[in-house]
């Protein structure tokens, strides 16, 4: 079972690579169907026919009906093609039994139940209360072992025994019972208990565009619920609008309401005829796209026109009260009647009067849903009423809020908010009623049309036809009449009569909902007024050249004269616009001229502009009038390149007249083509929001086009070519623009949606009788030449196909001739092949050199296939639109199958089967077209590397595009596809990993297809179990069965070529793979991609409802036996760390120590001498942190979850594949891959081992169960009962073995326990903190039960195993191996239930191989003693009573030869336990012994022999170890306490090696827990130098260190370790020193696990002196795979050095001193404690605090807060003080010159400093001059880091400096800190400033200045002093030029904003320099006796000074 490794490094390329030939599928399932076995075929369900339907969907609409335009028009193709588009239903292709497995996995619901956690140990918080630990108790003699009182043993309740432990027949019936325990309670479904895969890793599946819906931003409902001002006189109206302050525009349309009472309406009453109910809205809700801080709600509020300014008019409003109503009610009457009249005379004219502005931002977002904002409605001012004023006044109210703007006093009420849902009773902005409709009449919510900012890319969707019309201003200047209060009427006309006027105008606030006629407000006295009238009107469908708009200007009088008529208009002149200009939509800003008489006969034909002479203009027929026309369409497309588009399209469908008029130019019927081939290139030129929103209608005419070829002037148009290329063109610039969004794979969301829902098949070429017959339908010929007409001659020409654009005349060469004679035989080839095939492509087949004659070949006119045309373009496209085309595939390929869909569903009325659908031509051009996008991404992986994304991309949709075929196409076609791809994608010139993760993600995808088990052919999967199967293999030899039996079953396990063929996709899987798993790749990014390939594969088969079928699984499963082979072959790849974040679990792995073997072939998996087996590692967690591969080249192993997602795909493998098979494989393996196996299933325990969730309130709820699982499961109560009715116990990992009362239950919680994605986003919430105790205690549960499923599947197969084995066969090394995996299976957290099954196990192997165990395999029996005794200590009845029923087993069967080697092993193992206290607990472990002791007294069998008293004398003496345990529970809180007592039992221990050497790692693997990585390592060095000790003493070799001195380098300390004396080492057969580390590999086992420490703890430097010891033994052993690693490792260590060395932190230090005689021996003794890197100094205070309050009460302790020395005298006895110093390691400057380095700062420490400030008054603190400093040097006993964190300080000295010498420290310590901050290579700005600060700053105190001013003013009159006041001289010097260089530095450092600063420092810093001048430069005379003649020295200053100007 070897595959080729082949060594594929990154660069490298692959060798051939081939894919097998694919059955043909369709052929093999007819033979299927026609073989006589249906039973197969029935259970399987019938082969799946298609997936793919087509349906229709509805639109939703959000109206009650369609918007649709009035009835009884008749209208223009365009618009009637874009209603249709807008109201027809959607076309979608539907997956009928879409469960496929992306949406099935884990969806069942999750059952909560109280299921025991597979939990060993339980939490601190259930242990038996100890009492507060009494310290005086450790001033015993240290030298001696400390003891405690005896227990008496047989004083103790013995638990349970275990029954029948003795008593069976035979081997096999034990077998059979317990196979029968194991097979009872398990999960079905092993998937539905793991993860699922993360997002990122998941199959790539298609994301469902959303369903095209008409735009909307965030939409804000706004009630108007009040307006009021002081006085209330007559009625007012309010405009409301959205401006946007930043764009400088209007956002919305305007709401208009009125808040008016029945009073003051009826006063408007002969106005408004009637009111609709649609004005009586007094709530809009307005929509915001591109929400911004700067958007104003502005509220306009008009009144009726009256007689007087704005400002006089707001006179009463200003100054009268209505609550002064005694004062001014004569007043407020009056105003009220005037207010009347006006309204009766002027009622239809407003005026303006104030305005309001809200930020709505701010409202949002402080979530005010009420806002009040009173007294800002600011008055109007009359010549300043535009919108561009207005914004000038936001701006300017932005700000400065309190702008002096006249204002009004008053109160807006209005209610905001956020809309998610719209409320019932709304409109839509074309009034119809939105849904909900509202049942009863309430009033209406206006939706108000939005217009955004900024572009918004969004394709109509409804049908839309509004325009807005905005009078802007007027110039009235030069008029000399009396045209001041001017108002304009505007009117939509239809004609030039005044009915022609049409109701299109909507209208205000109560009144009717449309009018013909509106007017504007007026402003009194203004001759050239601004307007700000919005005037929105619906479009009639069909426009002609009569409709305009029609504007008439009149004078107001406001005030009636007693001689003038009744009206008050006065006629001023007219002005008009028409609506079409050359057929176009006429929209923007104009500026019109004035007619003064009466309009001129046809004046609406032509623009105003022109002058048509009897006319009277006013001014010369000067543009007086400004005004802007804004459209919102879904039908005019308002851009030139579309508008043309269509035109000239509907002109080609008939429906124009020629010539055909396009704005100015007139078309003739012979320049259509022409044209048309015109418009069509320059669609893409269009700007993008006009393309975008009419994007559907521009596809569906192209896709027209391509499909229709089109006869203009009698001649055939060419132009689905053309078309063809626009497209490309146009996908080609949606896909480029940066604002369109795209989705994950690259798609352009506006594309996709179109393909999705909208797409639909263009209607079919038109027919025709034969040439000149009568068309059908609307091609009915008229009177006049139609392009109708034209059109019907092309159907002669009907066989061509549009394809072929530009084909020449006709000319008839030979050549000619020969082409056409091949095209007939070709053709009459295709007929008799294709007479049965619809699909049959005659018509659209082309040779693109052939020349034919448009009327002389009559081809057979088949309906030509939309599908069959895409194909063909986009094989014969070149240059740049094919490169785009297949850039772009995606969609071509979406495109593809939606056609072929349609296609299909029509063929399907008619039964055709599926290999006739298509046509053999369609074939070969999808096969090209998959060829060549194929070689495409071969391309772009070759040339363009940056492209590789680009490449992924087009990958991806070339796989989607093949999965879809599947479900369209001949399946054995597909398949053919694939292959070809596979072998185009292993190009030359690619890096191989690049290449198998494109195949990968192809392949990938295909297998996620929903009838993927079908494809590949599952259910004729060869394996079964074996034909003639060998009976009960376990008790006869496997020679009966034949040799090719044997290989047909090895060859299962293979990746064959026949495999592959019958199974083709998941042949390919596997190879890929296989490849994957043998190649390097960045990170295992191929491996982890094919790996989740598989894992996501196995995973929806598990979960299928179609595979709940054992058998059916066991097929499945046959189906992926291959993959067994490939994962045996690759165990050296995986990492079974299991370090998996989301379990969090710390990194456990285990050593594996090459052997020194010389045949690799038959290496063990785990070699018998490892220096640290596997399982029996005393020191576990520490012992597994290092892999040494076994076989096989060095590998990148493959990381954690990547090994675990294919270690379960395997275990799934294992569970479901046929035993029988399992078993006749494991016994026709060779012993080499036999051991391969047994070594996969120790990576497997491991990487499933259970994980201790880290958090607290997880470890509280995990306990909590544990005890309540007892307490259910044992029937306490009533809830205990109700748990047993329902089969609690019938879940996995359940404590008892109670009988299940009821299968329903039991099924009904299997099926609810698994992940589900919607109750925990197990992905979502895995590194969450803040998880509810229920998703905690959940995932615990789930993870608990995956870790005992796991682990049972690999127990079965362990049994299996050995049962398999057949008694002569190499039985002892495969007995071995299996115990191996046991044990190791043992070392993990296990749950309940795995351990009373493993424990099973082992007592049957115990049964069965006793004494081959006991012989062969002593180091394992010791691992196994360990491992037993560990559990008699577990709190869990069940695993006690298991472990002590083992271990008594054990004894029993040893009893007769090997009884002394396992008393010597039990009673090591027991001390090495009892150093694990935190696991331990010894009131268990007494209670198991007392039990083993019954098990002895009660065997009837054994009482004759002296096996009873032998367990009786070994037990006591276990009992008296256990006393040790209980002075360490004291001191379990206090680490250092604990530690010491370690210590000092290990101590206790110097004369017995072995004992030492187990507390010394029991302190190691104390520190470990504690992370003291370095500590841990320094006590797994002295256990090293220890056995060098023992090996120098018992053989000279020189490669073996001599003895501890050899470890001097390492630490000083070790030297301790020499004073084992030789008599003590005397090794006899005792067992003294027998233990496994007193060999050579155990002391390279210590010395790896040390170096792996220390490389944790970050003293990369250490590891390297580890390793000089260990290279010298590998050496001499000539391990150069060793050696390899161990340099690899030395590379890495180095490595971090480099790249870490000054950043890492190393311990910091503190002295801690204890006073009082409660401390007991502590008393008075002062040590050096070692914390972690930046500890500080009340961290550490608040530890001690907290311990010694806890045991001394609060009152007692006194923290010392001073550094001071104690005075005992002072102290209250009956207190305890601690006082707790930082100190900082202390070097002589000699030792400075030694230690250069950081580390070397901070290793091998015994002295230490710490300083204490005072003055000679007592203070700690005074004045410059008077401030002293003590320095206080400490040294320890030891130096650190040693075996324990703290030392005793052994010596202390002290010396005191002077206040000169304090300030020179000082500044010397500044100066270096700014040095250090001036010249590090990245310099940080802010620390460098912090600094400048303290040293230039202006107002530091005591500081530099102040300190030179002290002692630098005047020369000291000491002449003692002189020295130190040059130094501090000196000191500033250096000082002040530190400061410039920093001044400078920071110049370069600083932001633009920083300027200022930068100034004021170099201000400062100059300021300094000057005070200090004086004082640097006055020397002390004495100090300076001239040297060198002044002469000299000048000449020489000069020189250099000359040299540097010549630089």
């Amino acid at each position: 079972m070897k595959r080729n490794n082949i060594t594929n490094h990154y660069g490298h390329f692959p060798p051939a690579y081939e894919a097998v030939e694919p059955l043909d599928l369709e052929e093999f399932l007819m033979t299927q169907l026609r073989s006589e076995d249906s039973a197969l075929m029935q259970e399987l369900g019938d082969f799946p026919d298609d997936d793919l339907k087509v349906e229709q969907v509805e639109k939703e609409c959000r109206t009650i009906r369609h918007s649709v335009p009035e009835d009884g028009v008749e209208l223009d193709p365009h618009v009637s093609g874009c209603v249709e588009s807008y109201t027809q239903p959607w076309l979608v292709n539907i997956l009928p039994c879409a469960c496929s497995c992306s949406s099935s996995i884990y969806s069942t619901d999750l059952f909560l139940f109280a299921l025991p956690h597979p939990h060993r140990r339980p939490h601190p918080l259930f242990l038996p209360q100890v009492k507060s630990p009494t310290l005086a108790g450790l001033s015993d003699d240290s030298s001696r072992t400390l003891t405690s009182s005896d227990f008496d043993l047989r004083g103790l309740t013995p638990d349970q025994r275990v029954e029948g432990l003795t008593a069976f027949s035979s081997h096999e019936e034990l077998d059979r019972f317990n196979q029968e325990a194991r097979q009872g309670n398990r999960h079905p479904e092993l998937f539905a208990l793991y993860p699922p895969l993360d997002e990122e890793d998941a199959v790539e599946i298609r994301p469902i565009p959303d369903c095209p819906k008409e735009h909307t931003g965030e939409r804000i409902l706004v009630r108007c619920q009040a307006i009021k001002f002081e006085i209330d006189i007559e009625p007012i109206f309010a405009t409301m609008a959205l401006y946007d302050l930043k764009e400088k525009k209007k956002i919305s349309e305007n709401f208009y309401c009125d808040l008016n009472s029945e009073q003051f309406k009826n006063f408007l009453k002969p106005h408004t005829p009637h009111m609709d109910h649609s004005t009586l809205a007094r709530s809009a809700i307005f929509s915001i796209t591109y929400p911004s801080p700067d958007i104003f709600l502005v509220m306009k509020i008009d009144k009726v026109l009256q007689q007087g300014e704005i400002s006089d008019c707001a006179d009463p409003y200003v100054n009268l009260r209505e609550s002064d109503s005694a004062k001014n009610k004569d007043k407020l009457d009056k105003l009220r009647a005037q207010a009347e009249a006006f309204c009766h005379r002027l009622g239809r004219y407003r005026m303006p009067f104030a305005w309001a502005a809200i930020n709505v931002m701010e409202v949002i977002s402080t979530a005010a849903l009420d806002v009040t904002d009173s007294d800002s409605l600011k008055g109007g001012e009359g010549d300043r009423l535009s919108d561009e004023d207005l914004l000038k006044y936001l701006a300017d109210i932005k700000k400065t809020p309190q702008r002096r703007i006249k204002t009004i006093p008053g109160c807006i009420k209005l209610d905001m908010s956020p809309v998610h849902d719209t409320p019932m009773g709304c409109l839509s902005t074309e009034l119809i009623p939105l849904i909900p409709v509202a049942e009863k009449n309430i009033r209406p919510i206006k939706e108000v049309l939005e217009f955004p900012s900024n572009e918004v890319y969004v394709p109509h969707n409804i049908y839309r036809n509004l325009i807005y019309v905005y009078p802007q201003r007027l110039n009235f200047v030069n008029r000399l009449t009396s045209a001041r209060n001017i108002t304009i009427k505007i009117q939509f006309m239809s004609g030039e009569d005044p009915s022609c006027s049409l109701p299109v105008i909507f209208g205000k606030s109560s009144g009717p909902e449309f009018l013909h006629e509106v007017c504007t407000p007026v402003t009194y006295h203004n001759k050239s007024p601004d307007f700000y009238e919005e005037v929105k009107l619906v479009l009639p469908a069909r426009l002609t050249d009569r409709h305009h708009l029609l504007f008439t200007f009149y004078h107001i009088s406001c005030q009636q004269k007693q001689n003038q008529s009744a009206s008050c208009e006065t006629l001023i002149g007219y002005s008009w616009l028409p609506i079409l200009n050359s057929d176009r939509l006429q929209t923007g800003q104009f500026c019109l001229p004035i007619v003064l008489e009466r309009l001129p006969l046809n004046y609406s034909l032509h623009t105003p502009e022109v002058q048509v002479p009897p006319v009277k203009w006013m001014e010369s027929h000067k543009g007086l009038f400004n005004l802007e026309v804004q459209a919102v369409s879904s039908v005019h497309t308002q851009d030139n390149h579309l508008q043309r588009f269509f035109t000239l399209c509907h002109a080609l469908e008939g429906g124009a007249t020629f010539p055909v008029r396009v704005r100015e130019e007139k078309i003739p019927e012979n320049k259509l083509e022409h044209e048309l081939k015109l418009s069509i290139i320059s669609l893409s030129s269009s700007s993008l929001e006009p393309l975008v929103l009419f994007l559907y209608r521009v596809l569906d005419k192209l896709f027209t086009l391509i499909m229709q070829p089109m006869v203009i002037a009698g001649q055939t148009a060419n132009l689905a070519q053309i078309a063809f290329e626009s497209v490309v063109s146009i996908v080609n610039s949606l896909h480029s623009s940066q604002e369109l969004v795209r989705d994950q794979q690259g798609r352009n969301s506006l594309l996709a949606t179109y393909l999705y829902w909208v797409f639909r098949l263009p209607d079919p070429p038109r027919d025709v009788q034969s040439a000149g017959a009568a068309p059908e339908g609307r091609y009915s010929t008229m009177g006049r030449a139609t392009a109708a007409t034209v059109g019907n001659m092309l159907l002669q020409s009907r066989v061509r196909s549009s394809s072929n654009p530009d084909i020449p005349a006709p000319s008839t060469s030979a050549e000619d001739a020969e082409v056409r004679n091949i095209l007939a035989a070709k053709v009459l080839v295709s007929l008799s092949q294709g007479h049965n095939n619809p699909g049959s492509r005659m018509s659209t087949y082309v040779d693109t050199n052939s020349h034919q004659s448009p009327t002389g070949n009559t081809r057979p006119s088949n309906r030509k296939q939309f599908h069959e045309e895409l194909a063909l373009q986009m094989v014969v496209s070149t240059g740049v639109c094919r490169e785009n085309a297949y850039k772009y595939a995606w969609f071509f390929f979406e495109l593809l199958v939606k056609s072929m869909a349609q296609h299909v569903s029509q063929l399907d009325k008619h039964n055709v089967p599926r290999r006739s659908r298509f046509s053999d031509r369609f074939k070969d051009d999808i096969t090209t077209i998959v060829s060549v996008v194929t070689a495409e991404i071969g391309t772009i992986l070759v040339k363009q590397q940056k492209e590789l994304e680009q490449a992924e991309k087009v990958n991806i949709s070339l796989a989607f595009f093949l999965y879809d075929l599947m479900s369209l196409m001949d399946r054995g076609f597909v398949f053919q596809l694939v292959k070809n791809y596979c072998n185009q994608m292993s190009a030359k010139g690619v890096a191989m990993p690049t290449l198998i993760s494109m195949r990968l993600e192809f392949l990938r995808i295909l297998c996620s297809h929903e009838h993927y088990l079908n494809l590949s052919l599952f259910f004729s999967s060869p394996a079964s179990a074996p034909a003639s199967p060998c009976p009960s293999i376990s008790s006869q030899s496997s020679g009966s069965c034949s040799f090719q039996e044997q290989q047909r079953i090895l060859a299962l396990f293979e990746l064959s070529p026949e495999f592959k063929q019958q199974h083709y996709l998941t042949g390919l899987l596997l190879t890929e793979l296989s490849a994957a798993l043998d190649m390097e790749s960045e990170g295992g990014k191929v491996q982890r991609k094919a790996i989740n390939a598989i894992f996501s594969l196995l995973c929806s088969h598990d979960l299928d409802h179609r595979c709940i079928k054992t058998d059916v699984r066991a097929k499945v499963a046959a189906l992926y036996l291959p993959l067994v082979g490939i994962i045996i072959d690759s165990t050296n790849y995986l990492d079974f760390t299991g370090n998996d974040t989301r379990f969090h679990s710390i990194k456990s792995t285990f050593i594996y120590i090459a052997p020194l073997l010389d045949d690799l072939e038959n290496v063990p998996p785990i070699n018998q001498s490892v220096a640290m087996a596997i399982a029996g590692n005393p020191f576990n967690t520490l012992g597994r942190n290092v892999l040494v591969s076994m076989h096989g080249k060095s590998i990148a192993t493959l990381p954690a979850d990547t090994s675990r997602h294919l270690l379960v795909c395997f275990l799934w493998v294992m569970k479901n594949a046929d035993r029988s098979l399992i078993q006749r494989w494991t016994v026709d393996m060779p012993p080499s891959q036999l051991n391969k196996l047994l070594e996969l299933l120790t990576i497997c325990v491991s990487c499933f081992e259970y994980r201790v969730m880290s958090t607290q309130a997880l470890q509280k709820s995990q306990q909590a169960k544990l005890q309540l699982e007892e307490a259910l499961l044992r029937g306490m109560g009533a809830r205990g009962e109700m748990m047993k009715r329902v089969g609690g116990n019938a879940f996995p990992g359940t404590l008892t073995n109670m009988a299940c009362n009821s299968r329903h239950a039991k099924s009904q919680f299997l099926e609810n326990l698994r992940w589900r994605k919607d109750l925990t986003q197990w992905r979502q919430t895995n590194d969450r903190q803040d998880k509810t105790k229920a998703e905690l205690d959940q995932e615990a549960l789930i993870s608990g039960n995956l870790a005992t499923e796991t682990n049972l599947i690999v127990l079965d197969l362990l049994e299996t195993i050995v049962q398999a084995v057949p008694m002569a066969d190499c039985k002892d090394s495969v007995v071995g191996g299996v115990l191996k995996v046991l044990l190791h299976s043992l070392t993990c957290n296990q749950s309940t239930t795995f351990l009373t099954h493993t424990f099973s196990t082992l007592r049957a192997l115990v049964v069965k191989f006793g004494d081959l165990l006991f012989e062969e395999e002593a180091e394992q029996c010791a691992d196994l003693c360990q491992k037993v005794l560990q559990y008699c200590s577990s709190p869990v009845d069940d695993n006690r009573s298991q472990a002590c029923a083992t271990l008594y087993l054990i004894m029993r069967y040893s009893y007769s030869n090997n009884f002394s080697r396992v008393k010597m092993q039990v009673t090591m193992s027991l001390a090495s336990l009892v150093g694990k206290s935190s696991d331990f607990q010894e009131e268990y472990l007494r209670r198991s012994l007392r039990t083993i002791l019954a098990y002895a007294e009660e065997d009837t069998e054994m009482q004759s022999t002296q096996l009873p008293s032998q367990v009786d004398e070994l037990l006591r003496n276990l009992n008296s170890i256990l006393s040790d345990t209980v002075k360490m529970r004291e001191f379990q809180e206090d680490p250092e306490m604990l530690m010491d007592l370690m210590y000092r039992i290990a101590k206790g221990y110097q004369t017995s090696p072995d004992l030492r050497l187990t507390w010394l790692q029991n302190m190691a693997e104390k520190h470990n827990d504690r992370k003291c990585y370095t500590e841990s390592a320094m006590c797994l060095v002295h256990a090293a130098a220890l056995v060098a000790e023992y090996l120098s003493m018992l053989e000279d070799h020189k490669y073996l260190p001599i003895g501890s001195v050899t470890f001097q380098n390492i630490s000083s300390n070790v030297l301790e370790e020499s004073a084992v004396s030789d008599d003590i080492l005397s090794p006899d057969e005792d067992g003294v020193c027998s233990g496994r580390y007193f060999t050579e590999n155990g002391l390279v086992g210590l010395l790896e696990q040390a170096a792996e420490l220390f490389s944790n703890g970050g003293l990369y430097e250490a590891v390297n002196e580890v390793y000089k010891i260990i290279i010298p033994i590998l050496e001499a052993r000539r391990d150069f795979r060793k050696l390899a690693s161990t340099h690899d490792k030395l590379q890495r260590a180095f490595d971090n050095i480099i790249q870490r060395g000054p950043k890492r932190m190393f311990g910091t230090y503190f002295r801690v001193g204890f006073y009082g005689a409660k401390f007991g021996d502590l008393d008075e003794r002062e040590f050096i404690y070692k914390e972690p890197g930046i500890t500080h100094l009340p961290e550490i205070s608040h530890r001690l605090e907290n311990f010694y309050c806890q045991c001394f009460g609060e009152d007692t302790l006194v923290m010392i807060k001073d550094s001071t020395p104690v005075d005992r005298r002072q102290l209250n006895p009956n207190k305890a003080y601690i006082q707790v110093t930082f100190v900082e390691p202390y070097f002589d400057d000699y030792e400075m010159k030694d230690r250069l380095t950081n580390f070397e700062k901070n290793f091998n420490l015994r002295r230490f400093m710490y300083t204490t400030p005072f003055t000679k008054s007592g203070r700690p603190r005074g004045e410059l001059n008077e401030q002293f400093k003590r320095k206080t040097i400490l040294t320890t006993m030891h130096a650190f880091p040693y075996v324990k964190t703290r030392i005793n300080v052994i010596q202390k000295e002290e010396f005191d400096l002077t206040p000169i010498e304090v300030a020179i420290e000082d500044m010397q310590k500044k100066t270096r800190e700014l040095a250090v901050a001036t010249h590090r290579e990245q310099p940080d700005a802010k620390m460098l400033q912090m600094l400048l600060q303290g040293s230039v700053g202006a107002t530091v105190n005591q500081g530099p200045l102040e300190v030179a001013q002290v002692f630098l003013n005047e020369i000291p009159a000491d002449p003692k002093l002189f020295r130190h006041h040059n130094k501090l001289r000196l000191c500033f010097k250096e000082f002040i030029m530190r400061c410039g260089e920093a001044v400078e530095k920071n110049k370069h450092l600083i932001t633009s904003d920083q300027k200022e600063y930068q100034q004021e420092l170099k201000k400062n810093y100059n300021r300094l320099r000057e005070s200090l001048r004086p004082m640097l430069e006055r020397k002390i005379p004495e100090l300076y006796k001239p040297i060198i003649r002044p002469r000299d020295s000048f000449k020489r200053l000069s020189f250099r000074r000359a040299q540097e100007e010549n630089s």
